[in-house]
């Protein structure tokens, strides 16, 4: 999927409704009802709370990607999308580069990884009640071209253990991320990468090395609420490299037991950084762009390049949330 390279700016004129200054009103809902938790706030609820706010939503219901692209293809103003992270990647994607778009999301599905690294979380209506007076924050993408072809994602893209994992992973089981980190745990002690040399902002690494786990994050949990990078920042213009060399990688409970305290990248066989640009030696292994898989092609041979797609969006922050570099709505980040 190619997209427009050029980061949206906020306009000078367009400020929160709730905040000091009522301006720009006009909002567009997307709610998705296949989300999980759709069933705690009607699409009635959720507009009347935007109306509260001083917004003028159209409500857009969308069951599809043909509704979504409909929806989408002339909404001004601030785009609302109620769903889970499947709902909010795909309009993200369509919102991308494109100028005087703000996007607030009402986080309704079951990891929420996106809502959660930005502070959005709690009840829909709490949500909405939480955006009087938010700021707007840019929003990192991450942008791959590989030998499959181009690719964007909001979360995380990578290879190794938990794109095995994933490919293997079965949600039709039941989203569960106890379930997803036993799976993590079990694959990093037992998968035999091919060693590569990866080359960050230009600079190749010493040596070549076998990675149970290389992943790119620009959120800081992937997949099933796997918080892999605890301090990433959407809004810093990087992306976290975590990876784990196969040759020094701890136990598997010591892998368990990082996770539940949330100290993953504190773990002697963690290594992480951050960096613009990331080159992978391409070997046909299996990679994820967010939840989906890029089967591996064997015998295939290349690079994949992913680079940090700066201020791709906007986004609504509430003003508690705990980030960095916010502006309030009309002032622009430096």
């Amino acid at each position: 999927m190619t997209l427009p390279g050029a980061a949206p700016e906020v306009t000078p004129d367009a400020h929160v409704p709730g905040g000091d200054v009522l301006a720009t009103t006009e909002a567009t809902l997307i709610y998705n009802t296949k989300a999980g938790g759709s069933e705690r706030s009607s699409p009635d609820h959720l507009v009347e709370a935007l109306h509260q706010l001083g917004y003028r939503p159209v409500y857009r219901a969308t069951d599809s990607e043909d509704d979504l692209v409909q929806a989408l293809r002339d909404a001004e103003g601030t785009v609302f999308v109620a769903g889970g992270d499947g709902t909010i990647r795909a309009a993200t994607l369509h919102l991308a580069g494109r100028a005087g778009v703000i996007l607030g999301i009402i986080p309704m599905g079951t990891a929420n990884n996106i809502g959660r690294t930005l502070g959005i979380q709690g009840e829909p209506l709490d949500v909405i009640a939480g955006y009087r007076g938010a700021t707007v924050q840019p929003f990192d993408l991450g942008r791959v071209t590989a030998p499959w072809g181009e690719d964007v994602f909001l979360e995380a893209c990578g290879c190794g253990a938990f794109a095995e994992v994933l490919a293997e992973y079965n949600p039709d089981d039941g989203k569960s991320p106890l379930r997803a980190v036993q799976a993590l745990g079990t694959a990093l002690s037992a998968f035999d990468p091919t060693p590569i040399q990866l080359t960050l902002d230009t600079v190749p690494e010493p040596d070549e090395t076998p990675y149970a786990l290389l992943e790119i994050l620009n959120t800081r949990a992937t997949g099933p609420r796997l918080r892999l990078a605890t301090t990433a920042d959407t809004s810093d213009g990087l992306l976290d490299v975590i990876r784990i060399d196969a040759s020094h990688r701890d136990g598997m409970l010591a892998y368990l037991a990082a996770l539940a305290r949330d100290d993953f990248e504190a773990l002697p066989s963690v290594q992480s950084d951050r960096a613009r640009v990331i080159e992978i030696p391409y070997h046909g292994q299996a990679f994820h762009v967010d939840g989906e898989v890029r089967q591996g092609e064997q015998g295939a041979v290349g690079s994949v390049r992913v680079e940090c797609w700066a201020g791709a969006v906007q986004v609504l922050v509430p003003v508690a949330a705990p980030t960095s570099g916010a502006a309030p709505v009309g002032e622009a980040t430096p």
